[in-house]
């Protein structure tokens, strides 16, 4: 791995995409005009850094063991914060953000479990849509809705249970992935 500040820009995505969850909960929390715009340009802008920080570990061969432990947790904080808060908005269901809370607690009991045997479990392509999905959802469902001409609520709404249907194959693919590779029976 190379040690120039090249390097870092993987890392440092990711962790701009952890705090950048904490400035969208304390904005929805404490509104004031227009707040809704400013959040939903923040988590577009955090949530691009998924694909940035994938990229950039690749292009300069900075892929590491934290990096991989790190970005599934980037990832959780910014879309569990923006969930939460929506469910505190009235804007989604709790049976969404529990099925969505459950499944990531899970995949993380499994990778744990597959660490523990020195088992990788390579992502797939359900939990990168899942990802994507939620992260096309969530911006439309933190917008004000009035004034704008698409129904970005319904839309959104729509792309989160989505969302929960790939959240819940992919578990399952994680699960089937773990049991094919275990050592022991």
């Amino acid at each position: 791995m190379k040690s120039d500040w090249k390097s870092h820009l993987a890392m440092s995505a990711t962790y701009f995409r952890m705090i950048a969850s904490l400035p969208i909960v304390l904005i929805v929390m404490f509104p004031f005009p227009n707040y809704s715009w400013v959040v939903a340009i923040l988590f577009i802008l955090a949530s691009l850094t998924d694909w940035l920080d994938g990229y950039w570990a690749r292009k300069y061969d900075s892929v590491s063991d934290i990096g991989k432990l790190m970005d599934p947790i980037a990832d959780k904080l910014l879309v569990l914060g923006a969930l939460i808060m929506l469910l505190s908005l009235g804007r989604v269901d709790p049976v969404m953000v529990l099925l969505l809370l459950a499944r990531d607690i899970y995949i993380g009991g499994i990778r744990s479990a597959a660490a523990a045997e020195s088992i990788i479990i390579a992502a797939r392509p359900l939990g990168k849509w899942k990802t994507g999905v939620q992260m096309t959802g969530i911006p439309c469902l933190l917008l004000e809705n009035e004034g704008l001409p698409l129904p970005l609520h319904f839309i959104g709404y729509f792309l989160l249970w989505v969302s929960v249907l790939l959240s819940l194959a992919s578990g399952l693919e994680y699960t089937i992935g773990y049991y094919k590779n275990r050592k022991t029976v």
